[in-house]
């Protein structure tokens, strides 16, 4: 339990967004052009993660959300897809877990439409359909992620990601 000192005010909580951008984007396509003579039915695999880190001790953070996108036909690579969306947010009057659920969360939620729009557009240059990835609820991943950290941390299951 915390205890203010006499005549402390405690910080405003802030969050807000400095700046948006496209960190690292790649796209493959090693099948080419015979993997566009195929029925396109493939097999998608989506990988998400999100990292943060400091960028000073003024309350500006950097957070990264990562996403690949692997097709497959068959057992043949269609395309491989990455981007890295990232965004400095200025953030005060958070701490501890609550500053680490800010910068889990409502920072991806705010950078995933961008990086959503970035995967589309360069699958459709590269001359494959549409790709519209679903909602994310990072909420929930952020759960997820605690509660297998605690597992782990008790000698439970290893962590997956």
């Amino acid at each position: 339990m915390a205890t203010e000192q006499a005549g402390t005010q405690p910080q405003p909580q802030q969050f807000t967004v400095q700046r948006i951008y496209v960190k690292d984007l790649s796209f493959e396509s090693p099948s080419t052009p015979a993997v566009f003579r195929k029925q396109w039915q493939p097999k998608l695999n989506v990988d998400l993660n999100t990292r943060s880190n400091t960028i000073d001790g003024d309350g500006n953070y950097e957070v990264v959300l990562s996403i690949t996108i692997t097709a497959k036909l068959d057992e043949e690579t269609a395309f491989l897809v990455e981007v890295q969306q990232a965004g400095i947010f200025f953030v005060r009057g958070f701490e501890g877990e609550d500053l680490r659920r800010i910068l889990g969360t409502a920072a991806p939620n705010v950078l995933f439409p961008y990086a959503r729009e970035s995967l589309d557009s360069i699958c459709v240059k590269g001359a494959f359909p549409p790709i519209v990835l679903a909602p994310v609820n990072f909420d929930a991943v952020y759960q997820q992620a605690l509660l297998q950290a605690q597992a782990a941390a008790k000698g439970g299951a290893p962590a997956t990601h």
